[in-house]
């Protein structure tokens, strides 16, 4: 396997508009993948995400950095950097979203993980555990999309 890139797709039956707010926006974000969100929808501007173990209660924040904010068609992002202070190595998500018939077709990529210099015992569950996470969290948007479109 290559461990290169991780591609999904989802059909949400909402404008471009209305998913770019929601894969854009922190306020809508943390309704459907991190516990917080915290950055500016800026070319440039620096954020990070939040998670927290339910167990536990600890948190896990993951710095990221926003590269591409082209409504509605594209929002891209930095993350997981191999150094604390957003530099070095890191990787690249993007969703790109194209009209369809009434909807909208969501694709996200997240690349770099080889570039990111891991052992390979380190990549491979790197690379596992986003794609279940991915195969998580997609669904989860398409289905806060569709509460939100229902209650607007």
């Amino acid at each position: 396997m290559e461990y290169g890139s991780i591609e999904r797709d989802i059909q949400v039956d909402a404008s471009p508009e209305v998913v770019f707010e929601v894969i854009s926006r922190p306020e809508h974000m943390r309704e459907w993948w991190p516990d917080d969100a915290r950055f500016e929808s800026v070319a440039g501007a620096p954020g990070e995400l939040v998670w927290r173990d339910a167990e536990t209660g600890e948190t896990t924040t993951v710095a990221l950095a926003v590269v591409e904010v082209d409504p509605p068609k594209r929002f891209s992002f930095r993350w997981c950097y191999s150094d604390p202070d957003r530099a070095g190595n890191s990787l690249f998500v993007t969703f790109d979203l194209v009209p369809t018939g009434g909807g909208t077709r969501v694709r996200m990529t997240e690349t770099g993980f080889r570039e990111m210099g891991w052992e390979i015992a380190q990549l491979e569950a790197q690379y596992r555990d986003h794609e279940s996470g991915w195969d998580h969290y997609l669904p989860a948007l398409g289905a806060y999309v569709a509460r939100l479109v229902a209650t607007a």
